[in-house]
């Protein structure tokens, strides 16, 4: 069975977590408080000096070096009895299918969830661990894979941050990076996410997958500048028929786990690398960004066939935004030029073409506790004609136009501790859409519970939403912070 090949118009067209971060736009972000799992130094030194050549020599100085490692290992004790240095939540997760789907388990999601958090100031520097442990009932393997953030272990973030300067700050290791306008989709936001969280009921928290990356940022008066290098390539954690069930234009036919997605990736470090830019500031208290990105489709878009691989071909981006307050509320507006450098031609069908991408989306508060947001979204692809003449016989093709429409609608209720949300994304070209309701309930401080859905529906198999319809689940889930 080949692999699935996405063509362009299910490139981009997942949606995204909204990718705004207020404290970035003009003005220098302030420093995160250092009051989480705040691990004291003789912690370590108690754990790692015994580990250190083997251990301590005995001798002369025997009984010294004892009564101090004794000190060290009372005093790290005491830290760890102080429940007030651990923080994470304890998360279990249940959710199951609406329909039949022969292809793939009747349960959607299985799973119980430990996310520990730590964060410690190393001289200058700030260190930042952030890591899940995951009983996952579903998976066929528990092997740890860091860069898809399958396995028993999922490291969120390990990230060193300092200032060498006041006017710049870096951060180097595993972090989450987020950029642009848009809620739930994404225009110049080309760092990785993860589509199957974001379809199985899992918290949008896991919409965004990690990148290992340096950032530097660059402030001054007139603007700032952050720029991004990922020295090899991270992709999307997208569907890959192990979970959910989509599209297969070779076998012309919805294809589940029974077939397996071979991938040509590019994993070679500091040659296929990425680079992200960002120029920013605020003026008359509009937001107003200009972007630019290098590196390649994030989902496996293109084909190979001397090794019959799903392929991610080259790709440069540029873009810019522009968000502020518009009446009573808040709009913004998003536009990049997708330069697919495999294929400029538009003529070769294994790569996808071009395209112009166009966001504009207002949100307001319509009514007391009741906020409503509504967004258009435009792919218009380049060269059309050349690409509809090279598609092979019997796959369908795509519209040079696709068009999507999405509203949010957020009430809260019970003082606040009751939200009720729905997201809608329709897309008129596509005859198809996709539905996320939510109720979430805060019992308290530390205990909250959710339930929910994802519903696809559609005219046609071969459409974004409309291959994803016989995923269609409802979850549930409990989560408890401390």
């Amino acid at each position: 069975m080949e692999p699935t090949v996405h063509r362009p118009r299910t490139a981009h067209v997942c949606p995204s977590c909204a990718g705004n971060d207020p404290l970035a736009w003009g003005r220098r972000p302030s420093v995160r408080p250092r009051g989480r799992w705040l691990l004291p130094g003789h912690c370590l030194l108690a754990v790692l000096l015994p580990l250190a050549g083997g251990g301590v020599a005995r001798g002369a100085g025997e009984e010294h070096s004892e009564a101090t490692l004794s000190r060290l290992a009372l005093a790290a004790w005491e830290d760890l009895r102080d429940t007030s240095l651990l923080h994470g939540f304890v998360e279990g997760r249940m959710g199951y299918r609406l329909g039949a789907d022969r292809r793939e388990e009747s349960r959607s999601l299985a799973e119980t969830r430990l996310q520990l958090e730590y964060e410690a100031e190393i001289g200058p520097a700030l260190l930042e661990v952030t890591g899940d442990f995951l009983f996952d009932d579903i998976a066929a393997d528990h092997g740890i894979r860091l860069e898809k953030g399958e396995g028993w272990l999922d490291l969120r973030e390990a990230v060193v941050s300092f200032t060498p300067a006041h006017v710049a700050d870096v951060k180097v290791g595993r972090q989450i990076l987020t950029w642009g306008t848009g809620d739930l989709l994404f225009v110049n936001d080309l760092f990785p996410k993860d589509w199957n969280a974001f379809f199985i009921g899992r918290d949008q928290e896991y919409l965004k997958a990690p990148s290992d990356a340096v950032k530097i940022s660059l402030f001054s008066d007139l603007a700032n500048l952050d720029v991004v290098y990922t020295p090899r390539f991270d992709a999307n954690r997208f569907p890959d028929n192990r979970r959910i069930s989509q599209w297969n234009p070779f076998a012309n036919r919805p294809v589940g786990r029974e077939t397996h997605m071979r991938l040509d990736r590019p994993d070679e470090w500091f040659r296929d690398d990425e680079l992200a830019l960002r120029l920013y500031r605020v003026l008359r208290g509009y937001e107003l960004a200009l972007y630019g990105y290098h590196g390649f489709w994030k989902d496996p878009v293109g084909f190979r066939p001397a090794n019959r691989r799903a392929a991610f071909p080259d790709l440069s981006v540029v873009g810019a935004s522009v968000r502020g307050t518009v009446g009573r509320g808040i709009g913004h507006i998003e536009m990049g030029y997708y330069d697919s450098r495999d294929d400029r031609d538009g003529d070769d069908w294994l790569a996808p073409n071009s395209q112009w991408r166009f966001l504009a989306g207002y949100e307001q508060e319509i009514a007391r506790d009741l906020t409503a947001g509504a967004q258009y979204y435009l792919e218009l692809m380049e060269d059309y004609g050349a690409y509809d003449r090279s598609q092979p016989a019997g796959f369908p093709a795509a519209d040079r136009d696709r068009h999507v429409l999405t509203l949010r609608l957020t009430k809260l209720l019970l003082s606040q501790n009751l939200t009720l949300s729905l997201f809608a994304y329709w897309s008129p070209s596509d005859a198809d859409a996709y539905l996320r309701p939510r109720v979430h309930y805060k019992v308290n401080d530390r205990l909250g519970v959710e339930a929910g859905g994802n519903l696809f529906l559609g005219s046609d198999r071969h459409t974004f939403f409309g291959q994803f319809q016989d995923n269609t689940n409802a979850y549930a889930g409990v989560r408890y912070s401390f």
